[in-house]
């Protein structure tokens, strides 16, 4: 190799490395990426069109189908065989369908979907082989907070921070046993950190998912609320692990005006003399739906002389007893000896006997004797246990700070 020029170095160099490849400066194949295939309530659309409606009034499954040309045999079908899946029969108007069709000359509605509700769907395919089916959006959820103070109401102070009405609700069930929501007031202020769902890919949320943390701040008293599972239950303790559920409700109804409280001296509002008044009148609607505050038995149902009209009377245990007066009618089933339930509907707000207007008259014996339900405090319900407070602490730590944040 020493006697060779630096010309045939370079030459046999370059032959070793490929250099004289006549292919060597083609350009290489570009294959392009076949584009992802869309899919719409589980179905592959790429070679299909979309045509969305709503069940219109006084609207049925055959109208719907035979105006997209589907017809009367498969429409009968479908009302007959498909029940198991969804009953046709039970369309709701407003609610969104969808039809799939194929891209021919003339189209041919291949599917039918109707959306039950927000979130679950039912699949009619229309072609070939007759058949349905049930399917789920993919629901995503998000952790929020909101913080608001009140001064009006709780109702407005959380439409004004943009919250859904069901936040509230929620709130209201969660504190039902330690905050008399009738008695919120100007300077009250509530701190939450919740969920909210979302249908994937929109932007808006359609829902409340579970309220992690709460801080309420009622009449000067902060109350917090952390949900907190076991034993396979989700419930609401606060800091110190006691559980927010009590053994009764605070009020056996929900959002209305107290018109009249405990007294052993009120100027009866018909009679004008002036006499004990040992319950609390809730004024609100008639036909508003009365609660148990606590599970119970009913000793005592009929009609009460003395001017309290229809009435219940419940049993809850050893020591306490409440009655339900002025009621327009009792709920289903409820009849003298029924178990009932906490939170179960018994009755309904009216005015029979001797009212001035549609309200119900709340009673709570304790032993016999007439207590004031404003001022009562119920005994709470099973605490964090033991075994799980390590976990329960280190959870509510991190919460409180948040809620502290924000």
């Amino acid at each position: 190799m020493k006697n060779l020029t630096p010309f045939l170095i370079v030459l046999l160099f370059l032959v070793s490395c490929g250099g004289g490849n006549e292919n060597s400066g083609s350009k290489k194949e570009v294959r392009k990426a076949k584009p992802e295939p869309v899919y719409l309530y589980g179905i592959c659309i790429d070679s299909l069109d979309i045509s969305e409606g709503k069940v219109q009034k006084n609207e049925f499954l055959a109208n719907i189908l035979q105006k997209e040309g589907v017809s009367y045999n498969t429409v009968n079908y479908i009302d007959r065989n498909c029940r198991k899946v969804f009953d046709v029969r039970k369309i709701k108007v407003g609610n969104k369908y969808v039809f799939l069709k194929t891209r021919d000359s003339i189209p041919t509605a291949k599917y039918w979907i109707y959306e039950i509700d927000r979130t679950s769907y039912a699949v009619f395919q229309l072609t070939d082989s007759i058949a349905a089916w049930k399917g789920e959006k993919e629901v995503i959820t998000k952790v929020e907070h909101v913080g608001v103070e009140i001064k009006s109401s709780l109702w407005n102070a959380m439409s004004e921070a943009g919250c859904d009405y069901s936040l509230i609700l929620e709130l209201s069930d969660i504190y039902a046993w330690t905050i008399d929501f009738f008695g919120i007031q100007p300077g009250d202020s509530c701190k939450v950190i919740f969920e909210e769902k979302y249908i994937a890919g929109d932007t808006v949320p359609f829902g409340i998912g579970n309220v992690i943390a709460s801080y309420f701040k009622n009449k000067g008293e902060g109350k917090y609320a952390f949900s907190f599972e076991q034993g396979g239950k989700k419930e609401y303790f606060d800091e110190n692990g006691d559980n927010l559920r009590k053994a009764f409700l605070k009020a056996p109804l929900n959002y209305r005006r107290i018109s009249s409280t405990f007294s052993e001296a009120r100027l009866h509002p018909v009679h004008k003399i002036v006499r004990p008044h040992h319950g609390v009148d809730y004024a609100a609607p008639s036909g508003t739906p009365v609660q148990s505050i606590g599970d119970g038995t009913v000793i005592d149902k009929g009609w009460d002389k003395k001017g309290g009209g229809n009435y219940l009377k419940i049993k809850h245990n050893s020591t306490y007893t409440t009655t339900y007066m002025h009621l327009k009618g009792f709920a289903k089933g409820i009849s003298k000896g029924s178990k009932v339930k906490q939170g179960q509907t018994i009755g309904y707000v009216g005015m029979t006997g001797t009212a001035t207007g549609p309200h119900l008259d709340f009673r709570l014996q304790k032993n016999g004797t007439y207590i004031d339900p404003l001022k009562f405090k119920s005994p709470s319900a099973e605490p964090v246990k033991k075994e799980n407070m390590e976990a329960f602490r280190h959870s509510v730590d991190t919460l409180i700070r948040v809620l502290k944040r924000h």
